[in-house]
């Protein structure tokens, strides 16, 4: 794809161009954690990262975004594979218990999230960022019961450019609230990348000690909507439904993820590195 191979040539030359010395990267300054090892997410959650990939903590991920002009909230951890062909962000929203007894009308979802798009992009324009249409769906809602996991993706289409970009959304269900994760890759290795990172999901992560979903209590804290609010942005979502479209708006505008064409520059470099570090 042509965008993609003029991003890489003007990545290189942002960070390659005027020094060949590491600390010129900003991503050589970042704290990445290698695996195989155990990451620890805030106070609500492990993963185990395998041999392969690396792991951020919260101020190391803020850092990362900011560097790739994405809004962050300064409570994401990065999960990914050392080479960045793809990356995932965890972030916990303590929203409370969420009951997972309501269906999905994926058509209703939709058009929430296309309306809330239109007003995000007032905000993304604010911000000179690209404005974003809503495309469809990559995948269509689907929640596992046995495993509290909700997956869905849109395909997004920045405007300035005519691509698409597509986000996985998974939403782990615990006790005090859901651990969000939004996967960003390229759209031609997404079924590969959603797959992995399913699998790290399943085997790898789980909440800590009391903060399960099967160790609800009566008199927790009880979210105020259900699995299909979820899918159109949580509590915006709500919002939006009484006609507050600008709530959705603004909570959609950070929400997608511009940063695939600049860590595609980084790769050379991070495989670079990590093997540097691997044979010392």
């Amino acid at each position: 794809m042509w965008y993609l191979r003029l991003a890489l040539g003007l990545v290189a030359f942002l960070f390659f161009g005027l020094s060949h010395a590491q600390e010129a990267n900003p991503l050589a300054e970042l704290a990445w954690q290698r695996g195989p090892s155990e990451a620890i997410i805030g106070d609500k959650a492990t993963i185990k990262v395998p041999a392969g990939y690396v792991f951020l903590g919260a101020a190391d991920t803020k850092k990362f975004m900011e560097a790739n002009q994405n809004v962050s909230s300064g409570h994401e951890y990065l999960l990914a594979p050392d080479n960045l062909q793809w990356f995932s962000l965890f972030s916990f929203d303590p929203i409370g218990y969420v009951k997972d007894n309501d269906t999905i009308d994926a058509d209703a979802v939709l058009d929430t999230v296309r309306e809330g798009t239109k007003q995000g992009n007032e905000e993304r324009k604010r911000r000179g960022w690209p404005t974003m249409s809503i495309v469809g769906w990559r995948f269509k809602p689907h929640y596992d019961r046995d495993s509290k996991l909700l997956e869905w993706a849109f395909i997004g289409r920045d405007d300035s450019t005519g691509s698409d970009v597509i986000n996985y959304n998974t939403r782990l269900l615990g006790r005090s609230g859901v651990m969000q994760v939004v996967l960003v890759s390229d759209p031609g290795i997404l079924d590969t990348a959603s797959a992995t990172l399913k699998t790290m999901l399943t085997d790898g992560y789980q909440f800590a000690p009391g903060e399960k979903y099967s160790e609800f209590k009566q008199g927790d804290h009880v979210a105020e909507y259900g699995l299909a609010a979820l899918v159109a942005g949580g509590a915006a979502a709500v919002a939006a439904k009484k006609g507050v479209f600008a709530v959705i708006g603004a909570f959609l505008a950070a929400a997608w993820k511009f940063v695939f064409a600049i860590v595609i520059g980084a790769i050379a470099w991070l495989k670079a590195l990590f093997g540097k570090k691997k044979s010392q």
